[in-house]
């Protein structure tokens, strides 16, 4: 899942996603980060963050999720899950 610019500000669509699934009652198992290179578009995007002043957006999130069991014990994983 990758995130996005609006009105020349980052805007994390990942982590409000995380957010949704976490207010849903799932645990955090991973949280794998992908970096991007060597793309087609990277020249031009490159010259592009140069001209216009940004930085260039070049990671994804990979979140992966689990559903605990009915009876679970929760403490342990209290840093994973919900927390506000």
């Amino acid at each position: 899942m990758g995130d996005t610019r609006r009105n020349k500000h980052y805007t994390t669509i990942a982590f409000r996603v995380m957010q949704s699934f976490l207010e849903a009652g799932f645990i955090l198992k991973e949280d794998i980060i992908k970096a991007q290179w060597n793309t087609q578009t990277e020249g031009l995007w490159a010259n592009l963050s140069r001209n216009k002043n940004f930085l260039l957006i070049m990671h994804e999130h990979l979140f992966v999720f689990r559903k605990p069991a009915l009876d679970e014990k929760l403490r342990p994983y209290a840093e994973s899950m919900r927390w506000w």
